[in-house]
């Protein structure tokens, strides 16, 4: 049984994690209102950026090296 629910589970992760992140955004938007909201996603998907270049071992030492000249 927890073998067969690993194997939908991971069939299907992107669905998951696109409904978690359509839920939180949505929950942000109702709390905090629309420009707020949108405030949240781009800091967001900004550190997601900066995080995913920071973790790229080949890309990281020209984006030290941009901002240490």
């Amino acid at each position: 049984m927890k073998e067969r629910l690993v194997a939908i589970l991971s069939a299907h992760m992107g669905k998951i994690f696109g409904a978690l992140l359509g839920l939180i955004v949505g929950w942000i938007f109702i709390a905090y209102g629309i420009l707020k909201g949108l405030f949240v996603v781009l800091c967001v998907a900004a550190g997601m950026f900066f995080g995913a270049v920071l973790d790229s071992p080949e890309r990281s030492d020209g984006f030290f090296r941009r901002f240490l000249r």
